[in-house]
């Protein structure tokens, strides 16, 4: 292993831990920048042996699209999830709904969990299965008026991307 990949493991993950921090902070004061520096550096090398294996992103653009994708599906979510909550009781179908799953490595399924509870009105509750018989992850819906159409919505927008992406 190289200098630079021991001392700095998860190059990715610290400049999105950098953005996170000025962001958050709403200022780009150069105190500020070098305490997220500082942190964006310590946080992956003090955590790298929890990473059971390395995070490959073969298509950088692939992540902004994704994010974009993210972003807006959680505003969109957000403002159906206001007019479900402030309308009549009679419009929720809760639902767990069991998503197949292609995704192969633990990260990639931690990701696509990860995003399916950001999204309102979603929450990711369950992996089921072994890797060798094939994994469902399980979501609880708050309005689900077709699970196989929620599943296969979640499969198009987020799995497949995110195999793109991880290669996986």
């Amino acid at each position: 292993m190289n200098a630079a990949r021991r001392w700095l493991p998860h190059p990715l993950l610290s400049a999105v831990l950098l953005v996170a921090w000025l962001w958050l902070n709403n200022t780009i004061h150069p105190g500020h920048v070098l305490l997220g520096s500082l942190l964006s550096v310590a946080i992956p090398y003090f955590t790298r042996r929890f990473w059971p294996e390395p995070i490959a992103v073969d298509r950088p653009l692939r992540v902004i699209q994704y994010v974009a994708v993210v972003c807006y599906d959680i505003l969109l979510a957000n403002l159906q999830l206001a007019v479900l909550i402030l309308g009549p009781v009679s419009r929720l179908r809760p639902a767990f709904v069991r998503v197949p799953l292609d995704l192969r490595t633990d990260f990639a399924i931690t990701v696509l969990a990860s995003t399916v509870t950001l999204t309102p009105g979603t929450v990711s509750v369950d992996v089921e299965g072994d890797p060798a018989a094939g994994r469902r992850l399980v979501v609880h819906v708050l309005r689900c008026v077709d699970a196989e159409e929620m599943a296969r919505s979640i499969k198009d927008r987020y799995e497949r991307r995110l195999q793109e992406i991880l290669e996986c």
